[in-house]
Parts: structure tokens; sequence; C-alpha cells
């Protein structure tokens, strides 16, 4: 039973000195702290982006016929003016020609029914006829006068029409795909092609409710309206753009509301329809940033481990305002004189003691990048 005693004696013993190895061990474990720096900085904001033409039209035919000429072809420049196809005027120069008739046929009808006047007029003044004969040739010259105009408007109509056998462009642009081929026969509204003047592009993107009050409120110029383009590829459009207008309401189904900025497009790379994301640059001066790898989640909330002078490690809530490269701007929660853990916190415990070694938070900055 002695012997027992002592065994179990030694055992405690050896469990005490291990645990207080371990103990030693965790206090002379050396982690790097550090304090947050308060920095002017700007970061940018990308959303997606439609590419519109500032001038985008379907050419249509205006009259019925067959397409006899493409004067044009996918793809090209076109300018104002210039004829893009020709339809078969056949049938529009005969109704002319028919208008043109029918205006002289009125035309002297009307001399007649005028010269019938000038004799009753006469007869009249000698009493051989009555005024009611007068007045019934001023009501014939009338009529005839009207059918006159009538049949000038018919001309201009028919003249109209045939006009319409030549598809002009209406202002300078690139021409789309042409679905109908010489030999066609097409309808009145039938789609010739699409023309699209891309000098100047609209690119429409949609930002949040809270992001457009942030903007339109925004007192300081923190937002630049200076936009840039990243194109689908990647690569940075070459021209850098300016927002110009907001959309009149919210789309419900996503909360968000259009903006809306123009890029010149000298170069013609940009085409109407193009995808690619509108980055805007916000600045913001006198932030207070910690590193994003010197926090932690729980529960959906934020924490680092704050080191006082007893240099015990404290979980502490904090409140980031924004999130950019590598570092956090902070709402709350920490002020520019605490000291927090920047590394290794998946190994550290609360209320655990550590050996700190304090760097500037100005110089982990540049090496956050690279890690």
């Amino acid at each position: 039973m002695a012997k027992l005693s002592l065994y179990a004696a030694i055992v405690l013993q050896i469990l005490t000195i291990g645990c207080s190895f371990d103990k030693e061990k965790k206090q002379d474990e050396k982690y790097t702290v550090t304090r947050p720096i308060i920095i002017d900085t700007v970061y940018y904001i990308d959303y997606v982006s439609d590419i519109h033409s500032v001038k985008n039209v379907e050419i249509r035919s205006r009259v019925k016929g067959y397409v006899e000429s493409i004067l044009v072809d996918e793809g090209k420049s076109v300018k104002k003016g210039q004829i893009l196809f020709r339809i078969s005027d056949q049938e529009y120069k005969e109704e002319v020609l028919k208008a043109k008739a029918n205006l002289k046929n009125a035309i002297a009808e009307a001399k007649s029914a005028e010269l019938n006047l000038q004799n009753v007029k006469v007869l009249v003044e000698k009493n051989v006829v009555s005024k009611t004969e007068l007045d019934m040739a001023h009501a014939k010259l009338d009529a005839l006068n009207a059918n006159i105009e009538e049949a000038k408007s018919h001309e201009v109509s028919a003249q109209l029409k045939l006009s319409f056998t030549e598809v002009r462009a209406p202002f300078d642009g690139i021409i789309d795909r042409i679905p109908n081929k010489v030999g066609s026969l097409i309808d009145e509204g039938t789609l010739l092609t699409t023309l699209s003047d891309n000098s100047e592009v609209f690119a429409y993107f949609n930002v949040s409710e809270k992001e457009y009050l942030d903007f339109t409120s925004d007192q300081s110029g923190s937002y630049s309206k200076a936009v840039s383009l990243i194109l689908a590829n990647n690569e940075q459009f070459n021209y850098e753009g300016q927002v110009e207008t907001i959309e009149g309401e919210f789309d419900n189904s996503t909360g968000s509301i259009a903006f809306r900025a123009r890029f010149p497009n000298p170069d013609k790379v940009l085409k109407h329809g193009s995808t690619g994301k509108i980055r805007l640059k916000r600045s913001i001066q006198k932030a207070l940033v910690i590193p994003q790898k010197s926090t932690f989640e729980i529960q959906d909330r934020m924490f680092v481990y704050v080191v006082g002078k007893d240099n015990i490690a404290q979980m502490r809530s904090v409140q980031p305002k924004l999130r950019i490269p590598h570092l956090y701007i902070m709402e709350s929660g920490i002020t520019a004189n605490d000291k927090f853990i920047y590394e290794g916190i998946q190994d550290v415990r609360e209320g655990m003691e550590i050996a700190p070694e304090f760097v500037s938070l100005k110089a982990i900055i540049p090496q956050l990048g690279n890690e």
C-alpha cells in the first residue's frame, strides 16, 4: 500500500512538472503585435456594366418590294445620307406619273371652271341668268381647287414613297448584320440592318440603394465622377469616362438603380452590346486601418486579440466599415492606441499570456501584397 502511494505521488509530480513546462512554453511563445494606423487612401468598386452606342437604330424598309442592290457590307463605316439599299421602284415611279397626271387634270378642270365663272358673271350683270347660277359656279371652282390640293398631296406622297426605295444612313455609323440578300421580297417594316454610332458609348451599371445615397449625399468629394472601364479581357480601356446621370427609379426586384457613364471611343474598340466592369474610385481621408489577417469571425461577428500592458490576449469585437485590399477600414471597436496580435491568431486563446514583439503597421503594409 505504501509503495502504491509513493508511485501515485511520483506520477502526480511528473504531471505537475509537465503542465508547468507547457505553461512556461506558452508564456515564452512570441507573437507579432502592432497598432492600427490612420491613413489617407483610395479604394475601387467594380460594377458589371452594359455598353450601348450613343446612337443605335434599326434600319427598316418603309415600302414593299424586292431588294435590288445592297451597297454596303456588314461591319463597315458609312456616312450620313449614304445609300445603303435600293428597293425595286418601278411601281412607285408609275404612282408618281399617275399622281402628276391627276394633278394636271385637276388644274385643267379648275381653269375650265374659272372661265365658266367669268361667263356667268357677265350673264348675271346682263340679267340673263340669276345670281344663283353665279353662286353655283363659285362653288364648283372651289371644289376643283380643292381637287388640285388633293392631287398635289397625292403627288408628294408618291414622290415620298419613291424616295423610300433608296434607304439612306440617318447618321455616321457602323453597319451591323444584313439579314436579307439581293432579290429578297420585303414588306414595309422589314428589318434591313442596324446602324450604330460608336464614336461615344454609354455604360450602364447598377448600384445598391445605400451606395446610391452615399454617392448623391457626398459633400467632401470622396466619390469621383470620373470612372474607368475594365474590358472583358480584364484590360483597362484607354479612355476615362464620366458619370452623367442616374435613372429615375429603383428596380424593385434587385433594390438597385442604374447609373450611366459616357466614354469617348475614337478607336471604335467598344461596340454596342459589349460588356465590362465600371471601376468607381472613392477617396477616404483619415481612415483607421488594420490587416484583414489579424481578424477572425465567430457567429457573424468580427474579433481581434487585443494585448494589454499585462501581455494578456483578450478577444474584442470590432466593426469594419469598408474592405480594401488586405486591410479593413474600421468603424468602431478599436482605437489607434490599442495593440493587437498581427498574425498567428489561430494558436491564441482568450486570456493567454504572450511574449509580444511590436512591429509598426507602416512596416507591415508593404509586405501584405506579397504574402
